[in-house]
């Protein structure tokens, strides 16, 4: 009887030989790697996580899920969910039944989570080697950010390449920049927008100024051709022609252009913020989604779902596996970020459900 065997006689009966060798090179592999070992039963070795689907479902699997597997011996399943699913949290949270064990969000949506105590730490005992990697202003003690995009300003380059938009001041100026436009059917973005259009510097933009917004607003309104309300829309819209200029989301804009269409983006006083891993409140195997998000945060895994989708990495080392073709298109290309505007999404977790209704009856007035 060889070593492993003799423990494997040693273990409860109802525990297979397939499982503790599954469960034992799991461990050998995490503690290679320089995760915390743990001690793991069968129904440990799975965890299911929310996640945007779309072009992240490729880029995660590649970047995330078969080779934390590979490593671990754990599986990680992706599930597409709805759109910031926090009532869908809240309710697994609330009556126990979980669907998944963490989530993809958005910054704004953890925060709201957060403020009624329903996500876990993702890191309890302080920061790992990779994790602290990562930037403070991108992570947060529920949050680890994955992908970081931006709103900002797309154009098409057959219409107004020789007097393209070159800030929000521009996208406002219908006369001196004309073009047909769109904005987002949402106060997300459209106010930091409309106050920087109206001469707002971007570092005093917080808090913002709605009724200043507003009557920024008022000055595009009728010039508007289309108000958008998903991301997919827009990348339409530009590979149409339909309009000559939108603000989007980077992601979005690059669809259009990855498809042939001749469109450019505007980084100069970009929005950003970002998405990344929690860990629902009470969801079982929570150590084991912990190591996930550990695994997650290597520099050298991010760089591989940026093939996929247009969004940066939140570890810089990533910079140094992407192509330099490729880190042209990304917002935390360093070239780009220091002309850009980091989102108050604290603020947004506050004034979002007001805002929301003023705004929606500002468009029907």
């Amino acid at each position: 009887m060889n070593k492993n065997e003799k423990k494997i006689d040693k273990l409860d009966k109802s525990v297979s030989r397939r499982t503790f060798l599954k469960t034992a090179a799991a461990g050998a592999a995490v503690a290679a790697v320089g995760f915390p070992a743990i001690v793991r039963s069968a129904q440990d070795l799975k965890i299911v996580m929310r996640d945007p689907g779309g072009p992240f479902a490729p880029g995660f699997a590649e970047a995330f899920y078969k080779p934390f597997f590979e490593a671990t011996g754990i599986e990680a399943v992706g599930v597409q969910g709805q759109h910031e699913p926090t009532g869908l949290i809240r309710a697994m949270v609330e009556t126990g039944n979980y669907t998944w064990n963490m989530s993809h969000l958005s910054k704004a949506s953890h925060q709201s989570l957060v403020n009624i105590g329903y996500l876990e730490p993702i890191a309890p005992n302080g920061a790992g080697k990779y994790l602290s990697q990562i930037p403070e202003s991108l992570r947060g003690e529920y949050i680890m950010g994955t992908d970081v995009y931006a709103s900002l300003i797309a154009y098409r380059t057959d219409t107004m390449g020789k007097n393209p938009p070159k800030n929000w001041k521009d996208l406002w100026d219908v006369k001196g920049v004309p073009g047909l436009r769109a904005l987002r059917k949402h106060p997300f973005d459209t106010m930091e927008a409309a106050l920087m259009a109206d001469g707002v510097d971007p570092k005093d933009l917080y808090p913002l100024d709605f009724d200043r917004a507003f009557r920024s607003l008022d000055r595009i309104k009728d010039d508007v051709t289309l108000w958008w309300t998903g991301g997919a829309q827009t990348s339409q819209l530009l590979k149409s022609g339909e309009v000559d200029c939108l603000f989007t989301w980077n992601g979005r804009a690059q669809v259009a252009i990855d498809d042939g269409a001749p469109v450019d983006l505007v980084w100069d006083q970009a929005l950003y913020t970002f998405e990344g891993w929690t860990i629902l409140k009470g969801a079982p195997n929570a150590d084991v989604c912990r190591e996930f998000i550990e695994f997650c945060a290597q520099g050298e895994q991010q760089a591989k779902f940026t093939k996929h989708i247009a969004y940066g990495p939140t570890n810089p080392s990533a910079f140094a596996d992407i192509p330099a073709s490729r880190a042209k298109v990304l917002p935390t290309n360093p070239e780009y970020l220091p002309n850009m505007v980091s989102v108050d999404s604290d603020f947004w977790g506050e004034h979002k459900e007001e805002v929301a209704e003023r705004f929606n009856a500002w468009l029907l007035g």
